[in-house]
Parts: C-alpha cells; structure tokens; sequence
C-alpha cells in the first residue's frame, strides 16, 4: 500500500514534516512559514541540566512545539498519540495507512540505516513521515533528505523505540482537521509576537539574556575548568547549534525567508528590511561556529581565545536583541 504523497526536502526535519502533512491535505504552506508562524526561533540555558557530559544548550523550543504552535494559530487540529507497546504502535500506524492518513513520527536519529554514518548521533527528536508499506517495509518519506527511502519493521521499531533522552515512545502524529479558509494574517502576527517575548524575555535561562549568560561563562569555564572542558563544552554549543536542527545561523535564514513571505502577506516593507537583517545575524552565528571549531581541533593558538569568542556571542546577542525590539514594533 502506497499513499499518494508528496515528498519536499526542507532544512529542518519538524518544518518539513507539517508543511508536507499539510500540503498532502490540500494547505500549501512553505517551511519558513510553518517555522515562522511556529515561533520557531529560540534560545534556552541550561547549566544545571548536563547533555553528553556538558551543559544543556539548545538554539530551538521542545520537539513538536513549532508544528503545535503552528497548528493552533491556524486553526487546524493534530491528533497525538504514544504507546507503551511496541506492537500497539506499529497496529496504529498501519491503521492509519490503510485509512490512507500519511503519518508524522518521532524518532531516534543513530539507528536511522538509511543515514550517512557521520550523521548519526544519540538525538531522539528527529521527525519523518510514513506513507505507505511494501514488500514487509515502511515507505519514509524523511524531509532531510532528498529522496524517499524505506525501513524494515524491525528497523522502524527501533528508532521509534530509542532510548536515552527525549525518548520517542513511539510517537506518531498527524492532522484531523484543516479549515477551509485561514486567517494567515493573524497566524503571522501571533507567531511573530511569540517569538519576540521568548526571545526579550526577563528571566536569564531564555532568549537573549541567555546567550549572554553562556558569553560571559566561556572565560570562566577556561578559567575554571581548563582548555579540554572548555573545549567539550564549545563543541557541545556549536553542535546544538549546527547538527541538531540546524538552530543557530540556519534558524535564522530560514525566518529571513519567513519575514520575506510575511511583508508581501501583510503588506509590510518594514520586514522586507527585517529579513535582510536577520539573515546577515545568521552569517555571523555561522562565522561564530567556525571560530570555535578551529579552537576544538586546536588550530587556533591565540592567547585570549576564549575572551574573544565571549565577545563575539555578546556582540550577536545585541544585534539580535535590537532585530526582536524592532521586529515587535514593525508588528
């Protein structure tokens, strides 16, 4: 059984998902819009919560919330379900198959057979759809990738069974319901209005406030806790940040795009702007992981490393924050 279904490579694995979803229901909506109305851009510390030995970054919101977001400003209904056994959730998927309803799930990225060896890492937050099943195998239609490929039963079960942090539980998804008209508009502004409170909220865990909060920590780490630490925890940030999700400079090429769509939507020249700005910020996180790679792999052998890294962050972080007041106020 195959299901008529569209495969589109995106950038990020939960955008593509939801925008595929809902092309396959007749609403076409682009990645960036699905991320921009998602809300999301995000920056979150965590020092006290440890990730692979290092503290807890993350340059995105929790899994599932962009599609959720998205889904609620636009007044569309998603059905989610979990399954404590295994058997239960592969009888639901095939379930829906045959009801002829492709399928978002949740799933463990290193037992992925079909991926690259050097893009396999303990992350159970990835996302793809199931369309069909053939000869004893899943059909996958993974928006990272630019082709369809397929799972064994096995194989599926296993991803969808991951262990380790943010297990999947065989999490699988998919929409029951897309109005007949939407209020775009609204959708745009909400999302847009989300985004610039997470990331100019007070508290220091979040936003912008966090970014400088991991800047001034970097001197202090080396200080502390010497090179190799230092070093483990840099690569854990710019992991965060250009692995898992594509977070930091690609997020926000990906709201460029969003904004570009949104000032022709909204009849807003002031986005146009906008767009260009956060583009060029996406650059610089870009350059950012650069800098910090060459110190990770000991090919920089400058002194006052460290503080100069602390200073570039600090230097984004206000760019960043001067594109959310500005933005909220184009709003």
């Amino acid at each position: 059984m195959k299901l008529n279904f569209e495969h589109h490579q995106t950038a990020h694995c939960e955008n593509g998902v939801a925008s595929n979803l809902l092309l396959n229901k007749g609403l076409k909506l682009s990645e960036p819009m699905i991320f921009g109305i998602g809300s999301g851009l995000f920056f979150v510390y965590l020092p006290f919560l440890k990730v692979n030995f290092a503290p807890g970054f993350s340059y995105r919101p929790m899994p599932g919330a962009i599609f959720s977001k998205a889904a609620k400003r636009l007044g569309i209904k998603i059905k989610r379900e979990k399954f404590s056994n295994p058997k239960d959730a592969q009888k639901a998927l095939e379930r829906n198959l045959e009801q002829n309803i492709p399928t978002g799930l949740q799933v463990g990225v290193f037992n992925l057979t079909y991926f690259p060896e050097e893009y396999k890492f303990h992350f159970n937050a990835h996302n793809l759809v199931v369309y069909g099943k053939e000869d004893g195998k899943f059909l996958i239609s993974d928006p990272v990738m630019d082709y369809v490929t397929s799972l064994s039963e096995a194989e599926l079960e296993k991803v969808r069974y991951a262990k380790g942090a943010l297990p999947p539980k065989g999490h699988m998804y998919y929409p029951v319901y897309v109005p007949e008209n939407i209020n775009l508009e609204e959708a745009i502004k909400k999302g847009i209005k989300d985004t610039c409170k997470n990331m100019l909220a007070p508290v220091p865990l979040i936003g912008v406030k966090a970014m400088r909060w991991v800047a001034r920590s970097i001197p202090k780490w080396a200080e502390k806790k010497g090179t190799k630490v230092t070093n483990h925890y840099l690569g854990q940030l710019i992991r965060m940040q250009e692995e898992i999700g594509t977070g930091g400079g690609g997020f926000r090429f990906i709201y460029g795009a969003f904004l570009q769509e949104a000032a022709v939507i909204l009849k807003n020249d002031e986005l146009k702007e906008l767009s260009k700005e956060i583009t060029s910020i996406g650059d610089l996180w870009r350059d950012f992981a650069v800098d910090i790679a060459r110190v990770y792999k000991n090919r920089n052998s400058k002194s006052n490393i460290y503080n100069e890294l602390s200073k570039t962050m600090l230097h984004i972080a206000d760019l960043e924050e001067a594109f959310y007041k500005k933005l909220r106020k184009a709003i």
